[in-house]
């Protein structure tokens, strides 16, 4: 399943000229930074290492100016950014969702273009809703210079959603989503799934029972509450 994806047009790594333009883009931001802020971060972090050392200071100041919907003199990064897309190769990046419930980055392998796949990637995030753009750039700043394993799913997306506890599962949930998941709602995870009535009425009733009118506090409150959203989505869909 496709949670996210983006279309990036970009120059052949022996063009004259380097350009860039933004594709087709699918980039869900909902419980921000959403599963589009998760790409957006796997793309910096997977080709940013490749980038000339002296263009990830420019780059992080360009992450700050595109936040602040700052008119952007062209190029940056040494790519021009237009919308053009004649004589352009495509690539497109993906973050899917694997049948065994796990997250994966697709990125495209059939081209070499760190510096335009790094630039489309922080434009996307500037034509973002002013309300969710900090949050997607700060998992992008995150991401600026990693010098993890971006083979490793896990441990990259856990690297990039350490803020953000909507996406930051816990070592367990990642080797096992859902015994996590029977665990976060208060169930055996050895014994026998209930049925999605059952789940769905337990969930109702934790989701109520952790209001901040309930709790009394609203910081713990919101954790529970993206715990059990997190719960949710991994046992009914």
């Amino acid at each position: 399943m496709i949670l996210a994806e983006l279309e990036i047009y970009h120059s052949r790594p022996i063009a004259p000229t380097r350009r860039v333009s933004i594709g087709h883009a699918v980039l869900p931001v909902e419980d921000s930074p959403g599963f589009g802020g998760m790409l957006l971060g796997g793309i910096v972090a997977r080709y940013s290492k490749f980038l000339d050392p002296d263009l990830i200071e420019e780059l992080e100041v360009l992450s700050y100016q595109v936040e602040q919907g700052q008119r952007i003199p062209q190029p940056r990064l040494r790519h021009r950014l237009q919308t053009d897309r004649v004589g352009l190769l495509r690539s497109v990046h993906r973050l899917e969702r694997l049948p065994n419930n796990r997250l994966h980055l697709n990125f495209e392998e059939k081209h070499e273009a760190p510096p335009q796949f790094v630039l489309a990637a922080v434009y996307s995030a500037g034509k973002l809703e002013p309300g969710v753009r900090g949050d997607v750039m700060k998992v992008i700043r995150r991401a600026i210079g990693w010098q993890g394993d971006v083979t490793n799913d896990d441990v990259l997306l856990g690297h990039l959603s350490s803020s953000y506890s909507r996406y930051a599962l816990s070592s367990s949930s990642q080797a096992d989503p859902l015994a996590w998941a029977l665990e976060v709602v208060g169930l055996d995870p050895e014994a026998e799934l209930p049925d999605e009535k059952t789940l769905r009425k337990r969930i109702r009733s934790q989701l109520r029972d952790a209001h901040p009118d309930v709790t009394g506090d609203h910081e713990d409150a919101a954790d529970r509450i993206a715990e059990l959203t997190e719960a949710r989505r991994i046992l009914l869909t």
